[in-house]
């Protein structure tokens, strides 16, 4: 189990987050980036889980610049609850808020970024924009596509669902064409939101799968 932190921006803003750390020495530290429902339960498992795997985990709660202690679960008028946060978000507020949650994990060592959904947009956004980090994992960043001239500044690697509704396996031909650097995965018979166990679109092999690469990929950057 982890802790509710306070973390404050360079712009002042102070916000909560959801701290987990491993027992013993961290390997790293990670910054998880929420999807548009807030550092729900789900979230707060998936940073224990991180944790246990032997990383600083730092969830911020980046929806506090809109509505402080959003949290929601994922009913269609709780998507679209949270869709209308997500949008009167800006993304410079948003990377001020990674920002510093990855100072917050810097004793931990060298820092890497996970995100859900929006997160993975977020995700990929402060690989190009924000300096120092070791590595990102984007998970089904819907706006990754709109982002295509971000060249994400450490290695990436994305994971999508091939029957994801949200987004076109057309547009994630277009990233990875655009970027042939990254390590790019398809989940056959995986939509959105494939990772989460509370969703209906949840893939258990396909998350499972997706772990285990991302395991993989922050145990060569993070340690």
């Amino acid at each position: 189990m982890g802790t509710v932190i306070e973390l404050k921006a360079a712009d002042g803003h102070a916000l909560d987050a959801y701290r987990a750390d491993p027992r013993g020495k961290p390997r790293g530290g990670l910054v998880m980036v929420q999807e548009i429902f807030g550092v729900n339960s789900h979230i707060r498992a998936v940073a224990d889980d991180y944790a246990a795997e032997g990383y600083s985990v730092i969830a911020p709660a980046l929806f506090d610049r809109i509505q402080r202690g959003y949290e929601t679960g994922y009913a269609p008028q709780e998507i679209e609850a949270g869709r209308k946060v997500m949008q009167a978000m800006k993304w410079e507020h948003a990377l001020a808020d990674v920002a510093a949650a990855c100072e917050a994990l810097k004793p931990a060592g060298k820092v890497g970024i996970v995100g859900y959904c929006w997160g993975g947009t977020v995700a990929w956004i402060a690989a190009a924009r924000l300096p120092g980090l070791a590595c990102a994992v984007p998970y089904y960043g819907g706006g990754i596509a709109n982002m295509i001239g971000d060249k994400p500044g450490c290695p990436t690697m994305c994971h999508w669902g091939e029957t994801d509704q949200s987004i076109p396996l057309e547009a994630v031909g277009r990233v990875e064409a655009a970027h042939p650097q990254i390590i790019s995965y398809r989940y056959p018979a995986s939509g959105h939101g494939f990772n989460c166990d509370q969703r209906g679109s949840y893939n258990a092999e396909s998350a499972a799968l997706a772990r285990t690469r991302t395991l993989e990929f922050l145990h060569k950057h993070l340690g």
